[in-house]
């Protein structure tokens, strides 16, 4: 086995919304969510993780990685800039 755990990616394309919503991680190993900027007008062009301390503008680049802790099982929050649109990281 070895001494370092692989990282798990998932991608979430924001085009109207958040799909998919919801994106399971495994604790224990390093995490980390590309946002992938499809159609990011209006309040779409942020997402925010209130939990993490994290506002990050998706018109600065077309992907937008967030590396997302896994210490402990939880759920962390996101949400566009205006808090419409909504997803979650779950870690089980």
């Amino acid at each position: 086995m070895s001494l370092f755990s692989k990282k798990q990616n998932a991608k979430i394309v924001v085009d109207g919304g958040y799909k998919p919503e919801v994106v399971h991680f495994k604790q224990g190993q390093p995490a980390q969510v590309a946002f992938h900027a499809k159609n990011v007008n209006g309040c779409l062009s942020h997402v925010v993780f209130k939990d993490l301390n994290v506002d990050s503008d998706l018109t600065a680049q077309k992907v937008t990685k967030i590396n997302i802790p896994t210490d402990k099982p939880g759920e962390y929050n996101f949400a566009c800039g205006m808090d419409m649109f909504h997803g979650k990281i779950v870690i089980d």
